[in-house]
């Protein structure tokens, strides 16, 4: 899982510093910020996943991870409510779910050529959606003495489930990728929902949510990630 691991390690999503080209967005009606947002998606080399077209609520970009030599990994849309940490905002009041989209990579060197970064895999992505879940829904009225304790645990946990996808800990669940039925592995907790499976067009879903059933959700491949807000 070390791939995993590095993976997270650099946003790009929103990072790029201000330059002429925000006073070209500007010009042309879009935001510096947004502009920068989406354009590291634009990066990437992959196709990005988002729910298919029977979702018709809000959607939104998120964040997209890069290796340290700049190569984009992999990123997150959201669908739905954004999650939030406010005490006043109660989870079951949240109704969201977040594609997690990872590149398919062989055994390679890092970038800064001190090791070798383990293939990517459905794991990966499992990984990816697990951490996202929590940052999305650690309790926050817990003594804040007790938090970092209970986020370290469950982000053990969430790590030992995504390297033992075929244990106890997942279930099958097979959903729609671009029309296609495609088998996902799945679990649930009192936090919400994660699975993950593999593309037909390359690549590794993850996703995550809360308020909103897995069961009747499809994926597929975003036409137009510009669209996204």
């Amino acid at each position: 899982m070390e791939t995993t691991s590095r993976l997270g390690e650099q946003g790009v999503a929103g990072t790029a510093g201000a330059s002429a080209e925000d006073g070209a967005s500007a010009a042309q009606g879009i935001p510096a910020d947004a502009r920068r947002r989406v354009d590291g998606y634009l990066m990437a080399a992959f196709p990005w996943y988002g729910l298919d077209e029977a979702f018709t609520g809000r959607r939104r970009l998120m964040q997209v991870g890069a290796a340290a030599d700049g190569t984009v990994e992999h990123g997150s849309t959201g669908h739905g409510d954004e999650p939030s940490l406010r005490a006043e905002t109660e989870p079951d009041q949240q109704r969201f779910a977040v594609v997690v989209t990872v590149a398919s990579r062989p055994v390679r060197d890092s970038a800064d050529g001190t090791g070798v970064l383990e293939a990517t895999s459905v794991s990966s992505a499992a990984w990816l959606a697990g951490s996202g879940l929590l940052s999305s829904t650690w309790p926050t009225r817990m003594e804040r003495a007790l938090r970092q304790d209970w986020l370290d645990q469950q982000t053990a946990i969430a790590w030992e489930l995504a390297d033992d996808l075929d244990g106890p800990g997942w279930s099958q669940l097979s959903l729609p990728v671009d029309g296609v039925p495609t088998d996902f592995h799945y679990r649930e907790s009192e936090y919400g929902w994660v699975l993950a499976g593999s593309a037909r067009e390359g690549g590794h879903i993850g996703a995550y949510g809360r308020g909103m059933s897995a069961y009747g959700l499809g994926f597929a491949v975003i036409k137009d990630i510009t669209a996204y807000e």
